[in-house]
């Protein structure tokens, strides 16, 4: 008999393995309605706000002050910290900010006004100072890869929706988006001789609501003397 229920145990065992690999991928884009306001995603009240430290990029004149939360309960702010994340939010490495942040805030060194790069409700992954660029071209900017849009319609922001790229000046102002809408951000470099960042981002035309070997790869710079951020697609195959 025990013999018997050893053998049952273990077919339910292999049948619930077998199930978990079959199951497809969650979509990162549902297309119910792709329009901007309908992946907008409204604010957590139970997230309560933190501030690491202030990070200054060598050579720059700023302060920056990574945004993150933590969930919130009736034992109080501290008791939160300690039972969920902890007091950090974000990691820093040589010239780049991670996390998954809420929002980041800059300083100007010597004054006191502390401002906000963003009064959407984003979620922040990387933002990266470009200064071997600053080195040639005296421009001080950030690069940063976001979710902006609740795109898989879950109503939540996380690494779950699709990545875009955007950009900034060293003080956080003219934070614009250079990457197109529901186009997957792939990956970004800079050329110095060209003062140029490039991206590439894949295009979902199967509308499968995923992005695959069967989806259009697209390929854009960014002209970075230009004073306007707008990214020029490019064909080089």
């Amino acid at each position: 008999m025990k013999k018997y229920t050893f053998y049952i145990a273990l077919v339910l065992a292999i049948t619930v393995i077998s199930c978990k690999k079959e199951e497809a991928p969650k979509p990162k884009v549902i297309y119910q309605d792709t329009s901007k306001a309908k992946t907008e995603v409204p604010e957590d009240t139970t997230q309560i706000e933190i501030a690491d430290l202030p990070i200054n990029m060598e050579g720059t004149n700023y302060l920056i002050f990574p945004i993150g939360t933590v969930s919130g309960d009736k034992k109080g702010i501290k008791a939160s910290y300690e039972s969920n994340t902890g007091y950090t939010v974000s990691n820093y490495s040589e010239y780049q900010i991670s996390g998954y942040l809420k929002n980041l805030k800059f300083q100007e060194i010597g004054k006191d006004t502390i401002y906000a790069l963003s009064d959407a409700n984003v979620l922040i992954e990387t933002a990266t100072y470009l200064k071997s660029t600053a080195d040639k071209t005296k421009k001080q900017l950030m690069v940063y890869t976001v979710a902006d849009m609740d795109t898989n319609k879950d109503s939540k922001l996380d690494n779950n929706d699709i990545k875009s790229l955007y950009v900034s000046e060293i003080s956080g102002k003219n934070f614009t988006k250079i990457s197109v809408d529901f186009q997957e951000l792939i990956d970004w470099n800079v050329v110095d001789s060209r003062h140029r960042l490039y991206f590439r981002t894949v295009e979902d035309t199967n509308k499968n609501g995923a992005f695959d070997k069967e989806d259009r790869l697209h390929y854009f710079y960014l002209d970075l003397l230009s004073k306007e951020w707008k990214a020029e697609e490019y064909r080089p195959i």
